[in-house]
């Protein structure tokens, strides 16, 4: 009989790392596979993404020279025959929380950095087998209960899991221990180093460090000099090592925001409080849905040169109004810019979150009465466009054909992580 202890480490960590394979895709192909599946698609044209560019691809549109990032326009010439396919924000965040809740029955420690995927330390997992082996269960259930492809990485830390996951794809489980560093890594660039970017690669290029290796026997003082802190981590990362932990719960939001980009140049007051009426509102519906309040606003402005300003404001009173958030959002506008300046991108971040049973809301001596009213009222609206569409009951003002009408339809609106069965699952034990 085989010891499972032999498997995993006498003191150290094993992490890993589950990233799918070009998702958004995956997911089509889930749905609809006698249209999509082993076809060359590509999801593009989300009211985010205006111009036109390819938000993800599929392995074979890949395979035909498309690529992330690239525009729609350039995607046709080179491949006529690509598939655009329209975003389903609502689908993806479905099939999201299907394959996390997958992971999450294998270790309750798990991180999630994005909508595809996440970390698992499975360091007291050895009930459900060697790592390896876990690896294999979690890959397997995920494709046969979902139909999605996905990628793991097996390492003694997030770093090298990371690294890991991105080195077999699709479907691949690759195992990369910090003494397998020199031989796999180092002869890579150091653009290839998770936490490295563009810039960062070329400042190193300028000091004469082009490869993984190289960084890893650079001196620290050197790196400190030139990137401070970072030099270090730097260093340390080459060399495989990594001591940062698998955050088991999300963090409280520390803010909320929305932003839109306008197909034209906007410059009439009342079209800019139409675009801020309806931010207001979403950004206050999701405000209510986390049971939080806001005591701080900040708008974003951007002009047509791209050039981007934001004004934030402490509120004189938390709250979790669209009222008093579109009103406040208005005055900041008002108070820093001129009527006659055109506008084409207008956002709304809500500040300074806390939990609303934990806020003390000062109440308006003239109207305090009111206040339980206004509050029955909001939670009565909130009910009917949780069951019935978030179009159910809408002002005259939030009314139009601009972009921000579209935040309400949340197939196009974008993504944001939900752990709801996270929450459920702690409940129960």
């Amino acid at each position: 009989m085989r010891n499972i202890d032999e498997y995993y480490p006498a003191s150290g960590r094993v992490i890993l790392h589950v990233d799918m394979n070009a998702f958004y895709c995956s997911v089509h192909e889930a749905e609809e596979p006698d249209k999509y599946r082993g076809k060359p698609t590509a999801v593009a044209g989300s009211i985010e993404l205006r111009k036109g560019i390819i938000v993800t691809c599929s392995y074979a549109a890949r395979s035909k020279g498309i690529s992330t990032g690239m525009r729609v326009q350039q995607a046709l010439k080179k491949y006529p025959d690509l598939i655009l396919i329209t975003p389903n924000f609502d689908a993806y965040r479905e099939y999201s929380n299907a394959f996390m809740k997958i992971a999450y029955g294998y270790s309750p420690l798990m991180e999630v950095t994005s909508i595809d995927e996440c970390y698992l330390d499975i360091t007291g997992s050895r009930q459900f087998g060697t790592p390896q082996e876990i690896a294999k269960k979690i890959q397997t259930r995920i494709y046969e209960e979902l139909s999605l492809p996905c990628s793991i990485g097996i390492a003694p830390n997030k770093l090298l899991a990371k690294m890991a996951s991105d080195m077999k794809k699709p479907n691949g489980i690759t195992i990369l221990r910090i003494r397998d560093v020199p031989n796999i890594l180092w002869d890579k660039p150091c653009g290839d180093l998770f936490g490295i970017g563009n810039k960062t690669a070329e400042k190193l290029r300028k000091l004469n460090i082009h490869t993984i290796g190289q960084l890893a026997q650079t001196d620290v003082e050197l790196l400190t000099r030139s990137f401070g802190v970072v030099g270090n981590w730097m260093k340390q990362a080459a060399n495989g090592i990594d001591h940062s932990v698998v955050v088991e719960e999300r963090e409280q939001s520390k803010s909320i925001g929305h932003t839109t980009t306008l197909p034209h140049d906007i410059h009439n007051k009342e079209d800019v409080y139409r675009v801020l009426l309806n931010l207001s509102d979403q950004v206050a519906r999701r405000l209510r849905k986390q049971q939080l309040v806001a005591g701080g606003i900040q708008i974003t402005i951007r002009t047509p040169d791209m050039k981007t300003i934001t004004r934030s404001h402490v509120l004189h009173t938390s709250t979790d109004n669209t009222v008093d958030i579109y009103q406040e959002s208005c005055q900041l506008y008002n108070e820093h810019w001129t009527q006659d300046s055109p506008v084409r991108l207008l956002g709304i971040t809500l500040q300074q979150l806390m939990l609303k049973e934990e806020s003390a809301i000062q109440l308006d001596i003239f109207n305090y009465e009111q206040q339980p009213k206004k509050e029955s009222l909001t939670k009565t609206m909130d009910l009917i466009r949780n069951k019935f569409g978030e179009n159910a009951i809408l002002t005259a003002g939030m009314l139009g054909d601009d972009p921000s009408t579209l935040l309400r339809n949340h197939k196009i609106r974008g993504t944001s992580l939900q752990m709801d069965f996270v929450r459920d699952k702690k409940e129960e034990l």
